[in-house]
């Protein structure tokens, strides 16, 4: 898939103020700081479309992004910063479940997980959460650059496995790294693939 265009739509809190109409969504959700926006950036070929931060937390609205005006790209706020307090999570909790579960136009949730670091109770919860509320998603490892081929190789590993622990299937899965531009192609592909067949 070639991107012609990509533009900023909106950034609301409210599931109800979202974009009318039946075009498909792409959500990319994950841990703070798990590189979401510096991806997103990267798959736009926009530098600047998502903002990145070297302070994690900063996206705290859903934002939308019109993408060749065929779908949109949903950027949604990171899950699980420990110093944003209870409330501030508390209220991000609220907009990602109302958006995940209220949202028709969701195609497909990708869940960024940072390949550095072994299986989190709190992804692995929302996963299950995903599962319980049957939402279809896509798992995309995140700064494959940072670590060694045999290294990524046994982090899997230890993730598949863990997976395998309470998921009969696993979801697809991508590798990624924004600075050297790998699993661009194949995300992109994969959403074209779904498009063409809705």
């Amino acid at each position: 898939m070639e991107i012609k265009s990509a533009e900023f739509v909106i950034s609301n809190t409210a599931v109800e103020k979202c974009p009318e109409g039946t075009k498909p969504e792409y959500a990319f959700i994950g841990r703070s700081n798990v590189g979401k926006s510096s991806l997103i950036n990267m798959l736009t070929n926009r530098k600047g479309l998502a903002m990145t931060s070297q302070k994690p937390g900063k996206t705290q609205l859903i934002n939308h992004f019109l993408i060749n005006n065929e779908w949109y790209l949903v950027d949604l706020p990171g899950y699980g910063y420990a110093q944003r307090g209870k409330e501030g999570r508390e209220n991000i909790r609220r907009i990602i479940e109302n958006y995940i579960l209220e949202r028709e136009q969701l195609t497909c949730l990708f869940l960024l997980l940072d390949c550095r670091h072994e299986p989190q109770k709190i992804d692995l919860e929302f996963m299950e959460w995903l599962g319980e509320n049957g939402i279809p998603f896509s798992i995309i490892i995140t700064k494959t650059d940072k670590i060694s081929k045999g290294r990524l190789k046994e982090n899997m590993r230890i993730y598949q496995e863990k997976l395998l622990e309470s998921w009969e299937e696993l979801p697809p899965f991508f590798y990624s790294s924004s600075e050297k531009r790998e699993g661009r192609e194949e995300i992109l592909n994969y959403i074209a693939e779904i498009n063409k067949s809705l």
